[in-house]
């Protein structure tokens, strides 16, 4: 009787030590998601800094493009307005403002004079180095909510999730398109690199030999033409005889035998 007992109070505290850890391991992956969440909103609110002096700039450049900037100023004024939403909310709004800016530095390609303001580059890379750091702390964030999430659905673990109302956490995923897409790589043409001969073309309905003609001088990209094709000629050379000497060779001395052709 005694050894059940002890049985039993082992099993409840190993259960209750498995909840204790489980517990706590949710409540630090709860904490990390958030210390991620708000280092991706320092990052946000740079941007939103950095926007306003940018738009200025441009604008001193770029008049005449007063739809782009109003758009800009637009879309930044919604996100600011969402910043209590949910992560998902927040990545739509973001979305749409990285969209804007995008297709303002587009606009603004046609300024040469633009290009080398030294205030416009030095917001421009203030910017772009803002970008990479969100783009950085979303990568961090998601991968954090990934592995929570994960407990949250998974046995035996979502009966503790359950149990403490731990709920899936959102992601902050990117809507835009452009960065979406995966790019198109063309190789171009076979041959078609500056300085490099590109391979002779074949009418249709010949077949082709595999073999890339040479280009003669004067011949205006035209391959040379070969020779007549007639029977093989076995013989020696114009003007020369097997076994006899080379033009030009003296005859023998006397007493000497004759040249035979022999070493």
């Amino acid at each position: 009787m005694l050894v059940a007992v002890i049985v039993i109070v082992a099993l409840v505290v190993i259960i209750a030590i498995a909840l204790v850890v489980s517990y706590n391991r949710f409540v630090k992956q709860r904490n990390l998601i958030q210390e991620s969440w708000r280092q991706i909103d320092v990052e946000l609110h740079r941007r939103y800094d950095l926007i306003p002096n940018l738009v200025e700039t441009v604008r001193a450049y770029a008049a005449h493009e007063r739809h782009v900037f109003e758009e800009v100023a637009r879309l930044r004024t919604q996100a600011v307005n969402v910043q209590g939403a949910s992560p998902e909310q927040r990545a739509q709004a973001e979305s749409a403002l990285s969209a804007g800016l995008r297709q303002m530095m587009i606009s603004v390609e046609a300024y040469p004079q633009l290009q080398s303001n030294q205030n416009f580059l030095n917001l421009q890379r203030e910017l772009t180095d803002t970008e990479d750091r969100i783009a950085a702390g979303r990568r961090f964030y998601n991968a954090n909510v990934g592995d929570y999430n994960t407990r949250v659905e998974s046995f035996p673990s979502n009966a503790i999730a359950g149990m403490f109302k731990f709920e899936k956490a959102g992601y902050f995923e990117v809507e835009d398109q452009n960065v979406r897409s995966v790019p198109q790589v063309s190789f171009g043409t076979i041959g078609a690199v500056d300085g490099e001969q590109a391979p002779p073309q074949v009418a249709p309905g010949q077949p082709s030999s595999g073999a890339v003609q040479p280009q003669m001088p004067g011949s205006n990209g035209q391959a040379a033409p070969l020779p007549p094709a007639g029977p093989p000629s076995y013989g020696p050379p114009s003007g020369q005889q097997f076994g006899g000497p080379p033009a030009g060779t003296p005859g023998p001395q006397d007493g000497q035998p004759p040249f035979t052709g022999g070493q």
